[in-house]
């Protein structure tokens, strides 16, 4: 399955901020706040780019994967203060996405790098076939 036919698992709110984004932008803090990622497959590996400036990965990042959704969760703390001012920026980020067949949970790397999360996942060469299901009609003859 390619990055581009492949659906993220995500509930009716997110779908409908990102069909109207800019006229309910400012309704997003209330909701939670969406994390911003390319994904793609490179050298046998699914690959996720999480664009997350501004935050700690040590202290400010939850990944988990189970039954094959890899969710991201983060949190950003940032004030500047000045002589007569200060700013703040804070925010929770979730972002969920189902992995494509043959994900290897076993091997799941991440980086972070200049306010990009990576998190890549081996994935198997062997991609598990379907079983195919036989439709039947039914019996019209009369007896």
């Amino acid at each position: 399955m390619s990055a581009s036919t492949r659906k993220e698992t995500r509930g009716l709110i997110p779908e409908i901020f990102d069909w109207l984004e800019a006229p309910l932008a400012g309704l997003r803090p209330v909701m939670g706040q969406m994390i911003r990622f390319e994904d793609y497959v490179k050298d046998g590996r699914y690959v996720l780019r999480a664009e997350l400036p501004g935050i700690d990965p040590d202290k400010d990042v939850e990944i988990t994967l189970t039954e094959g959704v890899l969710t991201i969760r983060a949190e950003r703390h940032h004030e500047e203060k000045e002589a007569h001012r200060s700013e703040f920026r804070y925010g929770a980020f979730t972002r969920s996405i189902t992995l494509p067949a043959g994900a290897d949970a076993k091997d799941v790397k991440a980086t972070y790098d200049q306010g990009i999360l990576e998190v890549s996942v081996k994935l198997s060469e062997h991609k598990p076939e379907g079983t195919r299901i036989l439709v039947s009609k039914p019996d019209t003859r009369k007896g």
